[in-house]
């Protein structure tokens, strides 16, 4: 009983309605009873016996005044305390829940004070809780489902040159290769996805020009945009806008950008990159054209190893990792991302903070 909380709330109660009744009762013993003295003395009238009589009156009602009220106070005391403690106890029941593994419960909020609120703020924390839980099994899953295609050919395949079935070629030395960059490709995403988690704390900020990026871009990608025809138009305005950023972090966010639009960008297409400044932010956009997305599919671009094409990312060799980098490294630089698909054109873009100050350097950048 001493360690419930719902006892000591009513207990706290009883000293005040017990120092209430004793204030009353000396008050009616010590002037009230003296009052009534001197009017006996007034008008004549013999006090023992009707002061006596109105002392023990006095003191009986309010002994049932005081029975009364101690009696109501402890029902209505227990009644709301009861109803204060409910979510409590019922969030000390699903943190244990939560410390189990299930995710799934929440509190019941019936009121908007500040035991509802930190109620609605429990419940969020829950959603949080299982919405992580659901996306490290299903990385997890998609981890071993992307391991697990190229390590059975390699089994096969070296299982068939161990057995004479499969006989050493050129041809086959070479599928052996790249079923192995495959698995390097894919170690090397999630070791970028774990640096750009971590961005925010290791950020070497500077200001430079939109422009140095793509610059410098552009020639790794050159060779994929003759092969595929696709033309690249740049629009950059004003040519001199810059951001304040960490250079190297970014340009591997604009690098996946890039990788992603040649990538689902079809033959002969077109691929646009476009910076410019808005209103206190800096918007830059990789547009493509190509399949439209459909519009379930946007929300989720975003996150680990989601395929709005499975079969044709995994043939392309994309582990759906590239945008969540994106979105970790830009969310650490304060900026957000997000992705539009409309009638065969593709958008996708983050913002950055405009920079407070735009420095004389930035000419020379």
């Amino acid at each position: 009983m001493k360690n419930q909380l719902l006892w000591k709330l009513l207990l706290n109660v009883v000293p005040v309605i017990v120092v209430t009744i004793l204030v009353v009762w000396l008050a009616i013993d010590n002037l009230a009873a003296t009052y009534f003295m001197r009017l006996m003395e007034k008008y004549a009238i013999e006090p023992l016996d009707s002061h006596k009589m109105f002392i023990e009156s006095v003191h009986r009602y309010l002994l049932w005044a005081a029975i009364a009220s101690m009696t109501l106070a402890l029902l209505l005391s227990y009644l709301m305390t009861k109803r204060v403690l409910r979510p409590l106890l019922q969030m000390t029941q699903l943190s244990k829940e939560l410390a189990s593994g299930n995710f799934t419960s929440r509190v019941e909020v019936v009121s908007a004070d500040e035991v509802g609120q930190l109620g609605i703020a429990f419940n969020q924390m829950a959603d949080s809780l299982e919405r992580l839980e659901a996306l490290r099994k299903s990385m997890v899953s998609d981890i071993a489902h992307e391991l697990r295609t190229p390590l059975t050919n390699l089994r096969g395949y070296f299982e068939g040159l161990s057995d004479s079935v499969v006989l050493p070629s050129a041809e086959t030395f070479h599928m052996l290769e790249n079923e192995t960059l495959r698995l390097v490709h894919l170690v090397d995403d999630l070791q970028q996805l774990a640096k750009a988690e971590s961005a925010k704390a290791f950020l070497q900020c500077r200001e430079f020009r939109v422009s140095t990026l793509i610059d410098q871009l552009l020639p790794l990608f050159r060779l994929r945009f003759l092969e595929k025809e696709i033309a690249l138009n740049v629009q950059i305005e004003p040519p001199s806008l810059g951001v304040y950023a960490d250079f190297d972090k970014l340009l591997q966010a604009l690098h996946n950008l890039m990788e992603n639009a040649v990538r689902y960008t079809p033959k002969k297409g077109q691929v646009v990159i476009e910076g410019a400044a808005q209103g206190t932010e800096i918007r830059v956009c990789v547009r493509n054209s190509g399949e439209t997305i459909a519009a379930a599919d946007l929300p989720y671009l975003f996150e680990r190893f989601f395929r709005a094409n499975p079969s044709r990312s995994r043939d392309d060799g994309g582990a759906g990792i590239g945008l969540a980098i994106v979105k970790e490294i830009v969310e650490a630089h304060g900026g957000r991302c997000g992705a539009e698909s409309d009638q065969g054109v593709t958008r996708i873009w983050f913002v950055l903070p405009k920079p407070q100050q735009k420095p004389s350097s930035l000419s020379n950048l």
